[in-house]
């Protein structure tokens, strides 16, 4: 029997998401939620409403929820108010991902088809490890941070909560990014990236500082 499920998104990566969560069968969609309240419907399941709805639907008794919400600062403000409201954050993780046994996963977290994370890698509450990105071992990925599509993180890379790195960033063994760093697509880390900044090209440097004011909250 499946957990019905609050699925709070209805953009782009929401549609990977549901059918990440039909793929993996623990779960069903019960209850389709975006700010873009517009009648319509995503992979055929119709939005509702917003967020505001979330304490609604938590008295008719749903009790599971899911943030698929690219932004990461949006992801966290979001989360925090399903919590707040009683529902427990699942994971999405799909079967065709590969996930060490011994890898360490927080609650609210998605793995894309094709992802890898590797031994006692760590990933922490509502990270997205996006297709195809490879986690090596011992890695840490902070709370709400976004590794996009194709990235290779060698071992013990820590990315800080929020950060995000773009579509094949490329981190050599050790380095970390800070919180709130944004690393260009296709870009290479060979030195420690600070907090909130922007970092591009190969090697990775810093080119301007992020207004991180609100994703730090």
């Amino acid at each position: 029997m499946t957990t019905p499920v609050v699925l709070l998104g209805a953009g782009g990566h929401a549609k990977v998401v549901i059918e990440l969560i039909r793929a993996e069968g623990a779960y069903e969609v019960a209850a389709l939620l975006d700010a873009d309240t517009t009648p319509r419907q995503v992979l055929g399941l119709p939005v509702i409403g917003d967020d505001d709805r979330l304490e609604e639907l938590r008295r008719q008794g749903l009790t599971h929820a899911f943030v698929a919400l690219g932004g990461n600062a949006l992801r966290l403000k979001v989360a925090r108010k399903a919590q707040a409201l009683g529902f427990t954050l699942v994971n999405a993780i799909s079967p065709a991902a590969a996930v060490s046994p011994t890898a360490r996963l927080g609650v609210g977290v998605a793995v894309m088809a094709g992802a890898v994370i590797n031994a006692e890698a760590r990933v922490d509450d509502l990270a997205i490890v996006n297709t195809g990105a490879r986690i090596d071992h011992d890695c840490i990925l902070g709370e709400s941070c976004h590794v996009a599509p194709g990235a290779a993180l060698a071992g013990c890379v820590e990315v800080g909560r929020l950060a995000f790195l773009g579509v094949g960033t490329a981190a050599i063994p050790g380095v970390r990014i800070g919180e709130a760093a944004t690393v260009g697509a296709g870009a290479c880390v060979v030195k420690d990236i600070p907090p909130g900044v922007l970092a591009l090209g190969t090697p990775a440097r810093i080119v301007r500082t992020l207004d991180v004011r609100e994703e730090q909250k």
